[in-house]
């Protein structure tokens, strides 16, 4: 007769998983009022289910499966994205980005400058591995960040500050992608001669920069118009197909990246667009909905398997790392931030919201896959994962447990 309990590692692995993600939203609400930061616990779970089941990590490490992580991690950022943009109920007001430019021109160029100095003068990287690493930690994460940001369509939480962080996570994503080609570019040429530096600039940052936004405003408005309009006396927008919600983000996103466009500028602005059609149509609310399902099932499966991944690629940390983070979150972030922002009608505690919650995530983590798929064993491949890895779940706990607090006191009075 054969064994009655035979107790499979996979099985293993799906009672863990439901349990992780059951107790990580169940716990906060247990001891707290608020929304539940899960983040953090998914990835202290996922640091549990490494001793559990020891092989996991092994097998999931970023170093020897960062294909996986490049493909999971992509199409969760850009169901984010496109999320993100579909939830921005008026793009058009005037002054409204200003907070955001601000950010985006002078907030990220001057927070990757000052990561590049730090990561060739503390950690002693090389300038290549330095530049590839400043760009994989400039964007703030769409997906870990929705304490932060603005409200599901027509809810009218379009606060300044949550608007500046909502729109600062929809872009930046796509605008660090010129500087993820340049560190690849410098690592592969070990130098950065004149000529490559005019075809970066031409091709890498003008040329896709362009063609996401056009794409996206194209694709955005064509989809609208196929869902709202056609047929007139029967539109796909009175039906439940909110599978339209994904077939528009792939369909963007693909597009894009066959035009040789940023595909994630392109899916946060076809959200956007959309979302400026028919706007007071209820279809938007159901379509956001979905998007939601979607990321956050991906999304905490992810954060799980990064918890897993935490003590193989933090086995080699350093004191230098550790420091790197510490004024990465709460020295140049904050401070630059605040400078920054100077001048756009915020006052002082919502200045200090918008500078210090740049919460950083699953972006990042595609970002250094995406460059480890090009150099699949460059100098410092390591270290960069290391410190990537550490920023994020730093980032998880002290951004993510304190969010929700930080954001209704900054936004008591929320404009509408």
């Amino acid at each position: 007769m054969s064994q009655m309990f035979e107790f499979s590692s996979y099985h293993i692995l799906l009672v863990a998983l439901g349990a992780l993600i059951l107790l990580s939203h169940w716990v906060p609400r247990y001891f707290s009022g608020r929304e539940p930061a899960s983040s953090a616990l998914l990835m202290s779970g996922g640091v549990a289910l490494s001793f559990l089941m020891p092989d996991l990590a092994d097998w999931l490490s970023p170093l020897n499966a960062n294909k996986l992580w490049e493909v999971s991690t992509e199409l969760c950022v850009i169901i984010g994205l496109f999320g993100v943009g579909l939830s921005i109920d008026n793009i058009t007001a005037k002054g409204k980005w200003r907070s955001t430019v601000r950010l985006l021109l002078i907030l990220m160029p001057a927070t990757m400058l000052l990561t590049i100095l730090a990561g060739t003068l503390l950690v002693g990287l090389a300038l290549p591995a330095a530049v590839l690493l400043s760009a994989v930690i400039a964007p703030t994460d769409p997906v870990l960040a929705k304490d932060v940001q603005v409200g599901p369509p027509s809810q009218g939480k379009e606060h300044p500050v949550r608007f500046a962080l909502t729109t600062e996570a929809g872009l930046n994503d796509g605008l660090a992608f010129p500087f993820v080609y340049l560190g690849i570019t410098m690592i592969a040429a070990g130098t950065l001669s004149s000529d490559l530096l005019m075809e970066w600039v031409a091709r890498d940052v003008l040329y896709k920069i362009v063609v996401g936004v056009i794409v996206g405003i194209v694709l955005g408005k064509m989809l609208g118009h196929i869902v709202f309009r056609l047929p007139r006396n029967n539109p796909l927008s009175e039906t439940q197909a909110d599978i339209l919600a994904l077939t528009g983000i792939v369909l963007t996103y693909g597009a894009a990246e066959l035009a040789e466009g940023y595909g994630f500028i392109a899916v946060f602005v076809a959200g956007a667009m959309l979302r400026q059609q028919s706007a007071e149509d209820k279809f938007h609310g159901r379509l956001y909905s979905f998007i939601q399902a979607l990321e956050h099932t991906l999304t905490a499966i992810l954060l799980i398997g990064l918890g897993a991944v935490m003590p193989g690629v933090l086995a080699d940390l350093k004191f230098e790392y550790v420091l790197l983070v510490i004024l990465l979150i709460f020295v140049v972030r904050p401070v630059v931030g605040w400078l920054a922002l100077s001048g756009t009608g915020l006052n002082g505690r919502q200045k200090f919201v918008t500078a210090a919650y740049g919460i950083k995530g699953i972006g990042s983590v595609y970002y250094l896959a995406y460059a480890q798929s090009h150099l699949p064993d460059f100098e410092g491949l390591k270290a960069l994962w290391t410190i990537t890895v550490l920023l994020i779940f730093s980032s998880t706990i002290i951004h993510g447990l304190s969010a929700g607090f930080a954001l209704s006191r900054a936004t008591e009075r929320d404009v509408k």
